[in-house]
């Protein structure tokens, strides 16, 4: 051992010591920074953190992962120690994702998904399964039109095994990048991902859902000027159908009265059903509801549009099983029993 003390730097945001001892008594001091740390990111760091992220809040994280809500703040001042910033912004006992964190997130989602895969193939390899399809899609979509072409499938097809998912779009493409998926079924309101192989099934007009009597019900057709003077059940900020809607009335300089705003179309309309508002969506998504509620559906003029669309694993862009469902799809559009 060499005498006397051996320095090592490493850059970061603050300096830490720990002192050691040579074999000959030397004392030798090793100068840490940032991420040259004595501790490591573990997984109960991420298990932690994305669970804070998943139910917003840390008393919700603590009960989902079966701990405490001290064990869980410690986790989080250990990871934030860790990578050298705060990953969350705190205002009160409300928390939300600071721009950093929102980036060590997404990162932490792909870890995610690739365990998601070896379990996928470890649980293929164990059922010595020679054709098993993997479908995602939209929570909408994944109950009923993406069900129903899968049942014409396993009609066609007995022998193949498929299993149906359920994801958000953001998480639906990534699934489908990292190979989790092999066909996802999506309802876009932009521009397709350009990440993934995509086939536009349908463009469909979207439509005005209005409660049971109300006076533009005798509309054949409603304007975004017509719904000026309307209460409006919209959707959270951020998703692309609310963007969408607010483009349609920005368009004709209409600024909407907006009264409520959720996450799911079938929400919007038990509203809308209930005399709240009225609310703007995808047909789809409208006749669905309206066999459940009290709904009238009425077309917009000038509408925005919604695109639907097979996005899908590269290797299956020559093969027959994308086309064959892509026809399934189509049909069920064209005959709401599809092949049934």
């Amino acid at each position: 051992m060499i005498a006397g003390s051996i320095e090592a730097s490493f850059s970061g945001r603050r300096a830490n010591t720990l002192p050691l001892r040579g074999t000959h008594g030397n004392s030798i001091k090793l100068v840490y920074k940032g991420l040259a740390m004595a501790r490591r990111l573990g997984s109960q760091h991420l298990d932690a953190f994305q669970a804070i992220v998943a139910t917003g809040s840390m008393t919700k994280a603590a009960r989902e992962r079966h701990t405490s809500q001290p064990q869980i703040s410690r986790l989080v001042g250990q990871l934030e120690d860790i990578v050298g910033f705060a990953v969350f912004a705190r205002k009160g006992t409300r928390i939300s994702l600071s721009p950093e964190g929102a980036r060590l997130y997404a990162e932490i989602e792909k870890h995610y998904i690739g365990i998601a895969s070896v379990e996928a193939a470890a649980a293929d390899i164990r059922s010595f399964t020679t054709e098993h399809i993997r479908f995602v899609a939209m929570p909408r979509l994944a109950g009923g039109l993406l069900s129903r072409a899968v049942a014409c499938l396993k009609h066609d097809h007995p022998e193949t095994r498929v299993s149906i998912h359920v994801a958000g779009a953001n998480a639906l493409q990534e699934r489908i990048k990292a190979g989790i998926d092999d066909i996802g079924l999506v309802m876009s309101y932009g521009q397709l991902s350009s990440e993934v192989d995509t086939i536009p099934i349908a463009t469909l007009p979207c439509v005005c859902v209005l409660p049971p009597g109300h006076s533009l019900s005798r509309s054949a057709q409603i304007s975004a000027a017509d719904l000026a003077a309307e209460d409006l059940i919209t959707f959270v900020r951020g998703s692309s159908l609310a963007a969408a809607i607010d483009g349609y009335f920005a368009q004709s300089g209409v600024q909407p009265r907006i009264v409520a705003e959720t996450e799911l179309g079938a929400s919007a309309c038990a509203l809308v059903a209930a005399g709240i508002g009225v609310s703007l969506m995808n047909p789809i998504a409208a006749l669905e509801e309206s066999q459940k509620v009290d709904l009238v559906v009425r077309p917009l003029r000038a509408a925005f549009t919604a695109t639907l669309a097979l996005m899908y694993a590269h290797r299956l862009r020559h093969g027959l099983l994308l086309k064959r469902f892509g026809a399934y799809i189509r049909a069920d559009l064209a005959n709401s029993q599809g092949c049934m």
